[in-house]
């Protein structure tokens, strides 16, 4: 497999990476999971992120590298874990810490991100939000001088807030979800920017948009989904027409998309089997998409440059299932 640099880092990742969100018991049976991390190491895979949220991964993963010899980098979170969380709180933090390690069984962490730092609704970081000022950031700096972890990193789903937090140096790598694929283009605006400006590494999640992109949804697009809304409808039927023209798969395009973005260190996906796996690096394995059908992709875009109201975050998941969106919930 191709390698990149992750940014400031230094360290050369393969093109793809493996998200451990399915290797969990809730998408893979323990036996399944382990081929698909061997699986992954045999192709080329190096690097391997997960998170105290993702169910049971960090126990999973634990399992399946326990002993391995083939290189590997491996990611978790600072998020959700233990309850109740408390992420201004020096302890618990730390005590996260010591989950993740035993869990994983080692005794450091490559990477250590903060999780979701761009959603104060979520989990509220920060002692001062515009300066970015938390005991967070001291217990990283700890962690990094005492050798448990070597790098520090965000991963969040906003557009601008992400950016904004890139700048201020503090961080060696930033995950970004659901702002940089096929028609999803957020990402270009301000995180992509901020991450050059500071020679930061830029791991990218959610390239197939939370499975709005791992297939299509033609009747769903023609018929139903009232709360779609008429620009995306367009939108993905415009993408659509072009698959058939490149007579192209649309995961595949989708990886070999965000892969032509020299902005991109290295992009994660999900995998529950060896198979899944096997698909994946086979579509990356034929390169960046021709500047033409690059061109093409851009133009379908360029139709919906910002994200309709109405639209959910996990479009996928929502087309897939009629009549499990009723629309947004409460104004903020």
């Amino acid at each position: 497999m191709k390698t990149r640099t992750l940014g400031r880092t230094g360290l050369r990742v393969g093109e793809l990476s493996l998200g451990g969100l399915f290797v969990a018991s809730f998408a893979s049976p323990l036996d399944t999971a382990r081929a698909t991390v061997s699986r992954a190491l045999d192709l080329g895979i190096s690097y391997i992120d997960t998170a105290p949220t993702y169910g049971n991964s960090e126990e999973v993963l634990g399992q399946a590298l326990a002993g391995e010899k083939r290189p590997f980098l491996l990611s978790t979170k600072l998020g959700g874990r233990p309850q109740p969380f408390k992420p201004q709180d020096r302890s618990c933090l730390m005590a996260s810490v010591e989950e993740s390690l035993r869990l994983l069984r080692r005794t450091t962490i490559d990477i250590l991100m903060i999780h979701e730092p761009d959603r104060p609704g979520q989990y509220d970081w920060w002692t001062d939000w515009e300066e970015v000022t938390g005991p967070v950031l001291e217990v990283l700096d700890e962690l990094k001088r005492s050798g448990v972890i070597r790098f520090t990193g965000i991963g969040g789903t906003t557009a601008y807030e992400l950016g904004r937090m890139v700048r201020t140096g503090r961080f060696d790598v930033v995950l970004s979800a659901y702002n940089y694929s096929l028609l999803w283009r957020e990402a270009t605006l301000d995180i992509f920017p901020a991450a050059a400006e500071k020679n930061v590494g830029v791991i990218l999640g959610s390239p197939l948009q939370q499975g709005a992109l791992s297939r299509r949804y033609d009747r769903e697009v023609k018929e139903g989904a009232p709360w779609l809304s008429r620009p995306r409808r367009e939108q993905l039927l415009a993408l659509y027409r072009l698959l058939d023209e490149t007579r192209m798969d649309i995961a595949e395009m989708g990886l070999r998309f965000v892969l032509s973005s020299p902005a991109v260190s290295t992009v994660l996906f999900g995998a529950a089997s060896p198979q899944e796996v096997e698909r994946n690096v086979a579509a990356a394995e034929k390169g960046p998409l021709p500047a033409s059908i690059v061109k093409e992709i851009d133009r379908v875009a360029a139709m919906v440059p910002f994200r309709p109201f109405e639209e959910p975050a996990g479009l996928g998941w929502h087309l897939a299932s009629p009549g499990s969106y009723k629309g947004p919930g409460v104004a903020r």
